[in-house]
């Protein structure tokens, strides 16, 4: 697919690892977002879509399935050269469109700009209204205890409904005990 710009749309591949870590860790060194490890992206390299110009990729997103109808986006991360360009903007509209196509009801994702997610239809949520199983990176985060990300959803149904979007798990209704303790 292709945006504007001469720019390209693509889900990623194992050879684009190298450039999602560099890209996705820079940010997490500033604490904007989780780190990934080469481990993880290949466990989950097709959730990813990644925008290129001239071969070289210029931003990444992934979109993450909790469920038949919910899904988190997640490591939206653009080049800082880009930032500011429309790189993600496309990256979040693919993303928009794969929901879609998988039928699901609601996006949704932990933010630290959630003015640009506004742009984007989204509205903030507190994060207890998210099922339980999309917390369970929180458990890694260095943040865990003292977490300042904003939770922001976007319905993509007119009859999607939080309150339905996923099975709660009796395993990880620990998790949110842990995380007030």
């Amino acid at each position: 697919m292709k945006p504007a710009n001469g720019r390209v749309l693509r889900k990623a591949k194992m050879s684009d690892i190298p450039r999602l870590i560099e890209l996705i860790n820079g940010f997490a060194r500033d604490g904007a977002m989780l780190p990934r490890t080469e481990f993880e992206l290949s466990e989950c390299i097709r959730d990813f879509t990644i925008l290129l110009a001239d071969g070289v990729i210029l931003g990444c997103a992934g979109l993450h399935f909790y469920g038949p109808t919910i899904a988190e986006v997640r490591s939206l991360a653009v080049d800082p050269a880009c930032q500011g360009s429309g790189a993600g903007q496309a990256l979040m509209d693919a993303l928009e469109r794969e929901a879609r196509e998988y039928e699901l009801d609601i996006v949704f994702a932990f933010t630290y700009v959630p003015g640009f997610f506004a742009k984007m239809g989204y509205h903030e949520v507190e994060r207890g209204e998210l099922p339980l199983k999309a917390w369970k990176d929180c458990l890694r985060c260095p943040k865990f205890q003292a977490c300042d990300e904003i939770a922001v959803v976007k319905l993509l149904k007119p009859d999607a409904s939080l309150l339905h979007a996923a099975p709660l798990e009796t395993g990880l209704v620990q998790l949110a005990a842990a995380r007030q303790n």
